[in-house]
């Protein structure tokens, strides 16, 4: 199974650059996993959010394969504690499908984008920058493998 993490944008502060690194390096001895940048659009000073919207679900959906399980992280997607989130990550591997997590734009996702998911994912019902649910999730990706494998890195 290889797991791919799909966002909008380049993430602009070094500290989170370091720590997503440090994470994507430490999931290295548990899952082939690839974090895919979609660059920032450029719809110049005629800002129409539901445009916005349609162009990154457009530039998303290019990312994804058909065989995909699919889930997009979203406020108004279900919540997991940590443990059952490895529970989840755990049936999806058993499962033997290839598992792609997307983080929308400033605006979410488009209407087809939601379409395409197959569940949606709540962090928090916080809401945080999109540059730091990056290192969030992969933070939180290590720690579901370090559950499944009896690790000493989650504690209860």
């Amino acid at each position: 199974m290889k797991i791919k993490l799909i966002v909008i944008g380049k993430t602009d502060e070094s500290y989170l650059n370091q720590g997503i690194d440090n994470y994507i390096n430490r999931l290295k001895h548990y899952s082939a996993f690839e974090l895919v940048v979609i660059n920032d659009l450029k719809l110049g000073k005629k800002q129409n959010t539901a445009l916005q919207k349609e162009k990154e679900g457009e530039a998303l959906l290019e990312k994804i394969n058909v065989n995909d399980y699919v889930i997009v992280l979203d406020e108004q997607g279900e919540a997991y504690t940590s443990v059952g989130f490895s529970k989840l990550l755990q049936k999806r591997m058993n499962a033997g499908m290839d598992l792609v997590f997307v983080v929308g734009g400033p605006f979410g996702f488009s209407e087809r984008m939601y379409k395409r998911a197959d569940a949606k994912l709540a962090l928090s019902k916080l809401t945080f920058s999109h540059q730091m649910v990056r290192l969030f999730f992969v933070e939180q990706l290590y720690r579901a493998f370090t559950i499944l494998k009896g690790e000493k890195y989650h504690h209860q």
